[in-house]
């Protein structure tokens, strides 16, 4: 549909409200880099207030605690992804019909996707409370650490709907390529976290349930936030409270955007909760400077996902105006950039590694885990920022379908194989952590393969443009 149609976006009046940047014009570089900064800063304040947790948990209440914070991470992970999956759908969704300039449909997306998020946080709710000790123990969670990881586990699911609504909405904002408001709410959200943690830990002694506490609150309050940004804001994708709803074939349409990268995320996290089994072996000493480490690695997947992130909107809304070179130069660009930053955060986490783990707990056991992990990965983060991107990049292009495949059978299929094999042979911690590099260099020449190989710029671009 063409852009001097009825029922199209006024760009200027979008713009002037400062709610979505156009993608489609200006310098391709610039536009990327200026998305993705605050992208980049809004996932460093989150890392900064995740790292907090297991700083204060692992410094005031000690290894045990330490370790039942993180062994809930793979867990999470792999049940909240398929609902996340679904949302970066929406988001593909939302980016083309804005870069095609079609109004009705773009309304219908936003509604439809808050809508979806409601249902799917109360979901969560329901199964996450009660299944989470018998989850925890399948994983092997060492009897010690149980108690406190079930606890962390249930206070956490108790408000996972602030999460899941905190992400519909940033998708929805960072869709149309916002991602300046974002970072605020995300800054506002990090600083009352680390607030809290020092008051109801630290201070209060309250135990590893208050550092969960802690997180949901910061979360509704960030979900707050945004969707009061979305009520308030004028144009195509303000949220009108009596509109949302599942209107008919948009969620069909967002759904199959949505659940390849859905089942993607909750693949990779089933593998991650595998790993994670395979490390709980070696007791709440390897589960705490693991899990330090997991948190320090957090900071190298920052240009990893801005990057992505930015590719996923750039491509969709690019697409959707049928700019196809423009397309691919800055598929190209964005891929250099992630990849460049991604190596040399890694090579500085390979050196600092020792310190960096020593600041959550400084048992000697516990060091050690964590630099060994970070001396066999972290030099590896070349690859996994290129999968990453190529994934956001393909995505974004609506071929979702790719990357779940491409990770379903490097990240999933292949990773537990190889952990359940090596694992026969030697109980060394080192040969589970190769799981991650090995299985990064695997996705890497697939997706370069799909890249060179196959013609991503056409498909979906086509669909969304002509929607009535």
């Amino acid at each position: 549909m063409k852009a001097e149609n009825k029922g199209k976006t006024d760009d200027a009046s979008v713009l002037k409200n400062k709610t979505a940047v156009d993608m489609t014009t200006g310098s391709i570089l610039r536009r990327i880099i200026t998305f993705a900064i605050p992208v980049f800063l809004g996932n460093l304040f989150q890392q900064l207030y995740n790292t907090a947790d297991s700083l204060i948990v692992g410094n005031f209440l000690g290894k045990e605690a330490l370790a039942a914070v993180s062994s809930s991470g793979s867990l999470i992970f792999m049940l909240v992804g398929f609902f996340g999956g679904i949302s970066v759908g929406a988001g593909v969704v939302i980016s083309c019909y804005f870069g095609a300039k079609n109004d009705n449909q773009l309304q219908r997306a936003v509604h439809t996707a808050v809508a979806f998020g409601l249902a799917a946080g109360v979901i969560l709710t329901v199964i996450g409370i009660p299944l989470t000790q018998k989850m925890l123990e399948w994983m092997g969670t060492a009897k010690n650490v149980l108690p406190q990881s079930t606890l962390y586990f249930k206070i956490y699911f108790s408000g996972v709907i602030a999460s899941v609504m905190y992400n519909i909405a940033v998708g929805i904002l960072q869709a149309v390529g916002d991602s300046f408001h974002p970072l605020l709410y995300l800054i506002v959200s990090s600083c009352v976290n680390i607030v809290l943690d020092l008051l109801f830990v630290g201070v209060f002694g309250f135990g590893v349930g208050s550092a969960a506490l802690a997180t949901i609150i910061s979360q509704f309050i960030s979900a707050v936030l945004a969707f009061a940004r979305l009520i308030r804001v004028k144009g195509p994708v303000q949220v009108h409270v009596g509109k949302i709803r599942f209107h008919k074939g948009m969620l069909g349409e967002i759904i199959s955007m949505g659940i390849p990268t859905g089942i993607q995320n909750s693949i990779i996290g089933f593998a991650n909760v595998v790993v994670q089994s395979h490390i709980n072996d070696f007791g709440d000493v390897g589960m705490a400077g693991c899990g330090a480490y997991f948190k320090i690695e957090g900071f190298a997947f920052l240009p990893i996902t801005c990057f992505a992130m930015a590719l996923t909107t750039f491509i969709s809304q690019n697409l959707g105006a049928k700019q196809y070179d423009r397309a691919k130069q800055g598929a190209r660009l964005g891929v250099l950039c992630s990849v460049c930053l991604a190596e040399i955060i890694g090579v500085l986490i390979f050196m600092l590694s020792p310190l960096l783990v020593k600041a959550f707990n400084r048992d000697p056991e516990v060091v050690s885990f964590g630099v060994r992990q970070a001396h066999t990965e972290a030099l590896f983060y070349c690859f996994l920022a290129f999968s990453h991107c190529i994934a956001g990049i393909m995505r974004g292009a609506g071929k979702a379908i790719v990357p779940m495949l491409v990770m379903m059978i490097c990240w999933c299929a292949i990773r537990v194989s190889y952990i359940t094999v090596i694992t026969g042979f030697t109980d060394n911690p080192v040969a589970v952590f190769w799981a991650y590099p090995i299985t990064w260099s695997l996705s890497s020449a697939a997706f370069l393969f799909c890249f060179l190989k196959t013609d991503w710029t056409h498909g979906f671009e086509k669909k969304t443009a002509i929607a009535p």
